[in-house]
């Protein structure tokens, strides 16, 4: 521990018992008021201890979101990596297994697309998992329920695609459009994105990423371990070869 952070954890814990104090009523209000423009001069003439106390705070909540992660993952391993309502493209028999949460809107998701295909295309043992995970409004929402229904006319992965090579925003018209191009069946579409079971696939998925901490998209996981964020084909390759040299999937 450096005598500066010794310093800051110093001062966050005169802070924290000055305020117990204050609280209690051991100070006189004399006593509160000098205690108070110490403190005020004492950080004032080193802000950096701020910087040091939000460091440690941060580093703290991480450790704390990354237990969070590992358990989430090892208790919800089945839903995660082998739920029946998720589409899996690649090697379904790869052994390894990744995971992606997206949303056809998502900038880093459109950017990360051809990066994905050409990480399926190099590895043949891949397994790849894909989880509609709509944030950015409704019309995500309804490109994510389309895609889910196009899997009952086995056209998943051919709207995926299409849709992450649309340039520019998927509205609901382009949805529509992307989907009649792809040979699928219009009416029985629009019905099967009424079925409640794809509204729960979506809720389902919701629940998942929160308790992953995955607040945006993309996010990746890769056994073990959770990726939030764009990552390029050959980081992903690097995630994926540490799992094998480790013995293989612990979870996937």
């Amino acid at each position: 521990m450096t005598f500066r952070f010794r310093l800051a954890a110093f001062a966050t814990a005169m802070l924290a018992v000055t305020s117990a104090a204050f609280a209690d009523g051991s100070f006189t209000d004399a006593q509160k008021k000098d205690i108070g423009e110490i403190v005020r001069e004492y950080l004032i003439e080193n802000p950096e201890v701020l910087l040091d106390v939000s460091k440690a705070l941060e580093a703290k909540q991480q450790q704390k979101e990354g237990e969070q992660r590992t358990a989430v993952l090892q208790s919800n391993a089945q839903q995660i990596f082998h739920s029946p309502a998720d589409y899996v493209a690649g090697n379904p028999k790869g052994d390894v297994t990744m995971v992606e949460f997206f949303d056809y809107n998502c900038g880093w998701c459109k950017k990360g697309f051809p990066e994905v295909m050409t990480l399926l295309d190099n590895d043949k043992n891949l397994r790849f998992v894909l989880k509609e995970f709509p944030i950015f409004g409704g019309d995500s929402d309804y490109a994510a329920m389309a895609a889910i229904a196009a899997k009952k006319q086995n056209k998943y992965w051919e709207l995926h695609k299409a849709l992450f090579e649309h340039e520019g925003k998927v509205t609901k018209e382009v949805v529509d459009e992307t989907a009649a191009k792809q040979g699928i069946d219009m009416a029985k579409l629009k019905k099967d994105m009424a079925d409640p079971s794809v509204a729960q696939e979506l809720a389902d998925t919701h629940a998942l990423a929160q308790q992953l901490a995955i607040n945006g998209t993309p996010g990746f996981v890769i056994d073990d371990k959770v990726s939030p964020g764009y990552l390029p084909a050959d980081g992903l390759a690097q995630m994926i070869d540490e799992v094998r040299k480790g013995g293989g999937c612990k979870l996937c």
